[in-house]
């Protein structure tokens, strides 16, 4: 470590930030379309902002919107509030106004960073908020702040109003371990949940505590982090949106090694990808399962070769892949690692898979790199016998959540102490093999209980993608007088004029399934409607099959 560095004496992920700043402050940090800025200018840029919210009343504890696509500003506000002790709060930009009510009302935000393209569904909503007084916007011009003053919110424009602030870092003598970090998760049913994180809990559970290769193991002292820091270039492209873990995360983690990361701006386009990675020279990439895979795929055959050559990982996280895809990924980048991951808001990074170049693809992905305090437990709340092929929950103990934010009864079901150990239940359900591996099945919560038989969608939506004529697939549990429920599958096929048949898929599913998990009944729709990131939409999945009734054996 260079001599008089100053180094943190605590995990407060601001100090760590600061840290690997003044020891590569010229490095390029941060690109994002025509935006290119060094550590040092990012940390400006967060500074200002910092110094702004906090002449606003913003301190320590208070929650600060990020009502934001992807680009530099969604990344300054997650900086300045780790500076003041604020918490940002992740906003879907695709939630309606009742969805977006709640959010804002259960986290009491004080201010919103916004851009011009939700300013009319933010005025919607802001006058029902009581906490929120300021709004940021980028790209603001006049009639943009003048429709959001007219309820209510003292609304500037973003780039004038950092650009006037201070570019000195603001004091952060009573910086902890416990300033906390906040993330929404949408999960799988209901209304968003504010998942509660300690700044160390954070940097260990979600941030690889200084490994994001797992080759060395975390560190053992905050100053550890400096001897971390990468001297050789190294580009992770972040394909998600920011307000998902799976972007936020990372990014944040490579940040703490000195890397440069990349954003995508836009919708996702698969050229666009490819062509990014050859610009940027791009040493990883993170992909949220087939949504995203698949489409690289496609636009690699219809408009490649690229230049691949920087890349040396290719990582999936946050969705399942088709072994198919894998397979087909692998024929196209012989000399890159494949890594998949697993983990949830609530538990942080539990585990991953890697497979080094040319190494084969197994009948399923197999997380044999768990983290230390995760469990798969059977009924009794005791771990399952690796090879038995008892299903399980997963838990996880250690560097894990408080609590979810304002949800006492939440809080108590998915955080339990067993055996004198507090562990997060994420309701991921898993089986472990002999060699201590952990399958994933899916989640509990959109299970399918047919006949007294439980089904886990992903199970099958992994098989049914694995048959030729089917691009995309989601599956959901319907009311059946007979069954209870029936497994139901809605399906894109590869070619609209020639699409799978019930009969076809239920076929191709009994070679690799049980019989009683082969969906009974099909919709065929034009497009699989995903999250932004990637993840399965179960509610749309199952209000389309509902509504659109389809052949049943």
């Amino acid at each position: 470590m260079p001599e008089g560095l100053t180094v943190p004496d605590n995990y407060n992920l601001a100090n760590l930030w600061e840290a690997v700043v003044d020891r590569v402050g010229d490095r390029e940090c941060l690109v994002c379309g025509d935006v290119r800025l060094t550590y040092a200018q990012l940390d400006e840029r967060a500074n200002r902002l910092a110094h702004y919210l906090a002449a606003q009343g913003v301190g320590e504890g208070d929650f600060v919107g990020c009502y934001l696509s992807n680009g530099t500003p969604y990344l300054e506000t997650i900086l300045a509030c780790f500076k003041l002790g604020a918490l940002s709060v992740n906003i879907n930009y695709r939630y309606v106004a009742d969805e977006l009510r709640y959010l804002f009302d259960d986290s009491g935000l004080v201010v919103v960073v916004t851009e011009e393209q939700f300013v009319e569904r933010l005025a919607e909503v802001a006058a029902d908020v009581v906490s929120l007084r300021h709004a940021l916007v980028v790209g603001a011009d006049g009639t943009d702040l003048e429709t959001l003053s007219h309820v209510g919110l003292d609304a500037v424009d973003y780039e004038a109003t950092i650009a006037a602030a201070s570019p000195a870092r603001p004091d952060g003598a009573s910086r902890g371990n416990d300033h906390l970090y906040v993330l929404y998760t949408g999960g799988t049913t209901g209304m968003p949940k504010g998942v509660v994180w300690r700044h160390e809990d954070v940097f260990f559970g979600c941030l690889t505590g200084g490994d994001p290769m797992r080759l060395q193991g975390p560190v053992e002292s905050p100053a550890d982090l400096m001897d971390r820091i990468i001297e050789f270039d190294f580009t992770f492209y972040a394909l998600a949106p920011l307000m998902h873990a799976a972007a936020q995360w990372v990014s944040l983690l490579w940040f703490m090694c000195g890397a440069k990361v990349v954003l995508h701006q836009g919708s996702f386009d698969a050229v666009a990808v490819w062509q990014t990675v050859e610009r940027e020279k791009v040493s990883t990439l993170t992909v949220v399962g087939d949504a995203m895979a698949r489409p690289l795929l496609d636009a690699w055959e219809a408009h490649g070769p690229f230049d691949t050559s920087s890349m040396f990982a290719f990582a999936n996280g946050g969705a399942p892949m088709a072994l198919t895809t894998r397979t087909r990924l692998q024929e196209l980048l012989p000399n890159v690692a494949f890594t998949d991951g697993f983990g949830s808001s609530e538990t942080g990074i539990q585990g991953s898979q890697r497979l080094e170049p040319g190494q084969a693809v197994g009948t399923a992905v197999r997380f044999d790199n768990v983290s230390a305090g995760t469990r798969v437990l059977d009924e009794d709340n005791q771990p399952v016998v690796p090879g038995s092929g008892s299903v399980g929950r997963v838990a996880t103990s250690g560097h894990i959540p408080l609590r979810y934010h304002n949800a006492p009864e939440k809080t108590a079901e998915a955080f339990v102490e067993i055996d004198g150990t507090r562990y997060v239940v994420s309701g991921d359900m898993a089986t472990v093999e002999a060699d201590g591996s952990v399958v994933l099945l899916g989640r509990g919560s959109v299970s399918i209980n047919t006949g007294g038989e439980k089904v886990y969608p992903e199970e099958v939506e992994g098989v049914l993608k694995t048959h030729p004529a089917v691009y995309d697939a989601v599956v959901v549990g319907v009311s059946d007088d007979r069954w209870g429920q029936r497994v139901a599958a809605v399906v894109q096929p590869v070619d609209h004029d020639a699409p799978p048949t019930l009969e076809e898929l239920r076929d191709h599913c009994h070679g690799h399934l049980a019989g009683y998990k082969a969906p009974r009944q099909l919709l065929l729709v034009d497009s699989i409607q995903r999250s932004p990131a990637g993840k399965a939409d179960y509610r749309w999945a199952k209000t389309v099959v509902e509504s659109a009734p389809g052949p049943v054996d």
